[in-house]
């Protein structure tokens, strides 16, 4: 009789467990617009991936206010100087000869 006591195979390593509710990549493609601000602003979506869902929040604020932040800045660009009138003296009128 043989007291040896059998040989088990080597333990495989464990897989973590699936966390339903653990971060989890998306994997939602971001196709880049050409405007930098905006590239970089949606490149930060990505850092929700290693997140879990309550650390969302902050990146998405972030975002939107970096988009918000571009489109603002599409309003203060200045554009072609507005023609200045010029102070007179007589009453200036439409084309069709009504005063102004």
């Amino acid at each position: 009789m043989d007291d040896a006591v059998p040989e088990l195979p080597p333990a495989a390593e464990e897989e973590p467990a699936y966390d339903p509710a653990g971060p989890a990549p998306l994997n939602v493609p971001r196709t880049p617009t050409g405007a930098a601000e905006v590239d970089a602003a949606l490149g930060r979506l990505g850092d929700a991936d290693h997140l879990a869902t309550d650390g969302h929040l902050e990146v998405y604020e972030d975002v939107h206010r970096g988009l918000r932040d571009a489109l603002t800045a599409l309003d203060v660009r200045p554009g072609p100087p507005v023609p200045a009138r010029h102070p007179t003296t007589t009453p200036q009128r439409d084309p069709s000869g009504r005063p102004l």
